[in-house]
């Protein structure tokens, strides 16, 4: 293969007869991969179906010269990485300005030294692969940065809020124990006073012109069974703030280093229940319906706490997601959803599909959905993290899978894949 890589070669662009022969020459004695143009066109042309690692550029060609050539070549995206080195008889300094000016490495003078030749080849293709070795290893350097960043991050915000959600849990958790404790008895006291003002009602058929007011202005009769409505209603409100503390005791509980066999719907419920303020009409559009389709699903061994992150950043981006549509116009007359199902497939993995029918996400976005610091919200609206979050957590942690798939004007989906 030569002193080039496996599949790369030297790109030799002369119409000279005589120098194509010296320049293959040399090259062929150092055993370097070699192909030969003898215009510009058809040197571009060949540069594009299969780069090469140097180009020989003749300056004087019949057609288009060397500089043109070499200005084409620069200008296009797959070739403009290409070290080329003029090949010329030009010795004044001007020539050799406007080349290097064009973005040529080197220049190799004519008569040809095959010394000369082999040296700058040797040293440009070097060159070139330790820049190529110094970008990837920049490009690793930077990637592997940003994951360590993105893990940090997750680990702040998990670790944060679960504390201010086990916080807020038992704060709610001690009021609401004492307000659902004495309702019961307060329901007797009820009860019994009423029954004691209809024995009295019995017993004295003929009040005082005084009581009589009094029940009057009282609607006592009213009041009796408001009073069991209302305690009906303070029963329900308490079970509805009970069953909140229980949500959010159970999405922080399991923040822990620790896999434990857990019910995912129960970590989708938690969240939802969290998300309700967000869910509720708005005044600018109408309230976020949930459709659910849970299938029978096990028991599945992981971070609950995380898993129930990644339903907290998907979720709110779907609300964003309709709120976007709707109170920009870009979708009008719409009824926001928000669809969840679940399933075991048959990989036996859990299947979790979380879709809305918002404006969906243009195919030229959804592969940089998941990276770091990548948001198509507003300034302001979006650190770009929930997502890439989403994604270690599922795919790195649980070796799941995480994806996406979307329709302009229909909506997107997220599809989430764990192990059992």
């Amino acid at each position: 293969m030569g002193k080039t890589t496996n599949n790369g070669f030297i790109l030799i662009v002369d119409d000279n007869p005589t120098n194509l022969s010296v320049l293959c020459e040399a090259l062929n004695s150092e055993g370097f991969r070699f192909r030969v143009a003898v215009d510009g066109e058809s040197a571009i042309a060949l540069a594009e179906r299969n780069q090469p690692e140097l180009i020989l550029l003749d300056v004087q060609m019949p057609g288009i010269d060397g500089f043109e050539t070499c200005r084409r070549l620069k200008a296009n995206p797959v070739t403009q990485n290409i070290p080329i080195i003029f090949t010329t008889a030009l010795a004044d300094t001007e020539s050799k300005t406007k080349g290097f000016s064009l973005g040529a490495v080197d220049y190799i003078p004519k008569p040809f030294a095959q010394e000369e030749v082999i040296a700058r080849v040797r040293v440009h293709l070097q060159l070139k692969q330790l820049t190529e070795s110094l970008e990837q290893q920049v490009s690793d350097r930077t990637k592997a940065l940003q994951q360590a960043q993105v893990q940090l991050v997750q680990q702040e915000k998990l670790s944060t809020l679960g504390e201010l959600i086990a916080g807020i849990g038992h704060e709610i958790n001690n009021p609401i124990n004492f307000i659902s404790s004495n309702i019961p008895p307060l329901e007797e006291y009820i009860a019994g006073v009423s029954k004691l003002l209809i024995l009295y009602e019995q017993e004295y058929p003929n009040p005082t012109a005084k009581i009589t007011t009094a029940i009057k202005d009282l609607d006592l009769n009213f009041v009796l069974e408001d009073m069991v409505k209302i305690v009906n209603s303070l029963e329900v409100g308490s079970e509805r703030i009970q069953n909140l503390s229980n949500s959010l005791r159970n999405f922080s509980r399991s923040d822990s280093d620790t896999k434990i066999s857990a019910d995912l719907h129960q970590g989708l419920d938690s969240t939802l229940m969290i998300l309700q303020h967000r869910l509720k009409a708005n005044g600018e559009r109408p309230a976020i319906e949930i459709i659910k389709s849970y299938g029978i699903l096990p028991e599945v061994n992981c971070y609950l706490g995380q898993m129930n992150q990644v339903f907290m950043n998907i979720l709110a981006n779907a609300i964003d997601a309709l709120d976007e549509a709707i109170m920009h116009g870009k979708i009008s007359n719409l009824i926001p959803q928000i669809k969840i199902a679940t399933q075991i497939d048959s990989e036996k993995l859990v299947v979790i599909r979380i879709a809305d029918n918002g404006i969906g996400i243009p195919e030229r976005l959804k592969k940089q959905l998941f990276e770091p610091l990548f948001t198509t919200k507003t300034v302001g609206k979006g650190t770009g993290l929930g997502l890439s979050i989403a994604y270690q957590i599922v795919v790195e942690k649980h070796k799941g899978v995480l994806d996406v798939t979307s329709q302009p004007g229909v909506g997107t989906e997220f599809i989430i894949k764990i192990p059992t």
